[in-house]
């Protein structure tokens, strides 16, 4: 039921079917990457700029292992700057006077809280985390702890109210906080439900030394795997002992905790709601089952505790594909997946470029990947650091730039002469003085022209300029004339024109002599057009009538040989104001018939 038209930019879409009692149906205006205009995301887009050309700078021949803690606080600020623009975009929503763009506002700050997160997993599985076992899972709880930080807004919530062990969310703030592995904040908070039960301080406090005593395996410590593994089996040991005591058989909570210490998959499943996440429910289930866990066992973990937490008939969403992609540390599928679930190239972009100065693209073969940003002044780095393709495509995508002003066009222009870019630079040149051209600005078209070394087009720039000097009687731009220089000899008619224009400043100064043999060359060395003979002839006459000679007897029969050359033809030019311009006032009526023979009979009379 609707129609659409395209547009340069955007679609226009109707409504084809509306009551007729409602009126004129709607109107949208669906536009392209509208995210990538927004303020905030032009920020986040240079400052991860700023962070990509700090990581080209990291010295190729430095070691494998000096390397990494480098890649490693990139990638931190990668996330530190993303998790900015999520907090920025999340308070932007909840200003008031932007309610008609909540919308577009919560979908960017979904979107990037996307990306944080992904980033975020991608950098730890790929670039953070080692391959040994053991630090896995204390990795995956960062990220999650750091994804489901409601809980502590919830749980301050619970100790501001007046009687916190009653509080509704009590029990789930213990529980969220144990989900998590935070046993000293879970501790704190079951301190006041037991202050409220005296009479079972004894359960509280076994299961509060059973949190204490729960033990983490920390890579910086001198422990070793397998001492851990051997403390981690006896606490799971004290704790299952607990349970089949039934320590906690009068207290459902405590008991159900206790369940979850020892890893119980069917109590972990009914708390999903504080889970809300498959991925959450995986690191949960890791965390208290299969600490010592290693990269090369976290996909199977991660397949089943997706199928185990999702409904049958849920569809996996793009997020899961990803998710289970990077669990299988299948780095060319993630790329893959991401470049289809996202509008833009620039997350892929980064996170790619990030792996492979981290070697681990070697095996794949990428040669698909490039990164187009509409900010295209940002994107030219991009391009410089795509070692096969990146000249190639930064080709292309200059020739899309639009040229919207001439400030813009330089700074193409200078970009494009810093990589030797030459074809580019004329075609930006010819463009720019067609331009220019089109809105009657001689003087910039005739510039650009001379950049591009365009000499058919300087040739037609500078016939303008002399049919606009014949119309008026003066020069426009003469700046610009007057500095040529070289680029005058680009074209005969360039040269012409720079020559003229120099023969009137000659005259001007009264150097009549000067301005004389100039005139001369230009008719006898055949610089000057045919059809412009005659406005010089012309411009011969007030010199020929100054008291002093200026035209020798040579110069002179030089000057009649180019009129008799002239008058042999059927038509003969006549010339209007250029004789003003020189200052000259012809003592009888010219005209086209009898102007040449006057002329003719002028020089005789000098002669």
């Amino acid at each position: 039921h609707l129609g659409f038209v395209w547009g340069p930019g955007d679609i226009l879409v109707y409504e084809t079917i509306y009551k007729a009692s409602g009126g004129c149906p709607f109107v949208h205006e669906v536009r392209k990457d509208e995210d990538i205009y927004s303020p905030i995301l032009r920020k986040l887009f240079n400052e991860s700029h700023h962070i990509f050309v700090g990581l080209q700078r990291i010295r190729e021949d430095l070691p494998s292992k000096n390397k990494k803690p480098q890649f490693v606080s990139i990638s931190k600020n990668y996330r530190s700057v993303i998790r900015a623009c999520m907090e920025e975009l999340q308070q932007v929503a909840g200003i008031p006077s932007l309610s008609t763009l909540k919308g577009v506002i919560s979908m960017m700050s979904h979107l990037s809280l996307w990306c944080e997160q992904n980033f975020n997993i991608f950098c730890t599985l790929f670039v953070v985390c080692d391959p040994l076992a053991g630090s896995l899972v204390l990795h995956l709880l960062d990220w999650v702890r750091l994804h489901k930080a409601d809980v502590d807004e919830k749980a301050r919530e619970v100790l501001a109210s007046e009687s916190p062990a009653e509080h509704q969310a009590y029990w789930d703030v213990v529980i969220s906080y144990v989900l998590q592995g935070r046993m000293d904040e879970a501790r704190q908070v079951l301190v006041k439900q037991a202050a409220l039960q005296p009479a079972a301080r004894v359960m509280f406090k076994l299961l509060d030394n059973l949190l204490m005593k729960m033990p983490i395996f920390n890579p910086g410590e001198t422990q070793t795997l397998t001492e851990f593994d051997v403390k981690w089996r006896h606490w799971r040991e004290e704790v299952d002992h607990c349970l089949q005591d039934q320590s906690f058989a009068s207290n459902r909570h405590l008991e159900d905790i206790c369940k979850i210490l020892v890893g119980d998959e069917d109590v972990l499943l009914e708390y999903k709601e504080l889970l809300s996440t498959w991925y959450h429910f995986l690191v949960t289930r890791l965390l208290f089952s299969h600490p010592t866990v290693k990269p090369t066992e976290l996909h199977y973990y991660a397949q089943s505790s997706m199928h185990m937490f999702l409904d049958t008939r849920s569809v996996p969403e793009p997020l899961d594909s990803i998710l289970l992609a990077a669990f299988e540390f299948d780095i060319h599928q993630v790329i893959k997946d991401c470049s289809i679930a996202l509008n833009n190239w620039w997350f892929v972009g980064h996170l790619t470029d990030l792996l492979d100065h981290c070697k681990l693209l070697q095996s794949h073969n990428l040669h698909y990947f490039s990164l187009v940003l509409s900010l295209w002044q940002l994107a030219v780095d991009y391009f410089d650091h795509c070692p096969e393709f990146g000249r190639v495509y930064l080709e292309l995508q200059i020739e899309r730039v639009p040229l919207d002003t001439e400030r813009k066009a330089l700074k193409v222009i200078r970009i494009c002469e810093q990589r030797q870019m030459t074809e580019q630079v004329r075609s930006i040149c010819k463009i720019m003085a067609k331009k220019a051209l089109r809105n009657n600005r001689l003087g910039s078209a005739l510039s650009w022209s001379i950049r591009a070394k365009d000499a058919a087009f300087a040739t037609l720039i500078s016939e303008r300029f002399l049919q606009d000097y014949c119309a008026k009687g003066t020069f426009s731009d003469l700046d610009l004339i007057d500095n040529l220089g070289p680029a005058m000899l680009l074209s005969d008619r360039l040269t012409f024109l720079g020559k003229y224009r120099e023969f009137h400043r000659l005259y001007g100064e009264k150097r009549f002599s000067d301005a004389a043999k100039l005139l001369l060359s230009l008719m006898t060395a055949k610089i000057a057009p045919h059809s412009f003979w005659m406005t010089l002839l012309t411009d011969a006459l007030p010199l020929l009538e100054q008291k002093e000679v200026i035209f020798s007897a040579d110069q002179t029969h030089e000057l009649m040989f180019c009129l008799e050359e002239l008058t042999s033809g059927k038509s003969v030019p006549t010339p209007d104001r250029p004789m003003q311009v020189l200052g000259y006032t012809p003592p009888y009526p010219l005209s086209n018939v009898c102007f040449p023979f006057n002329l003719l009979i002028l020089f005789y009379n000098m002669l």
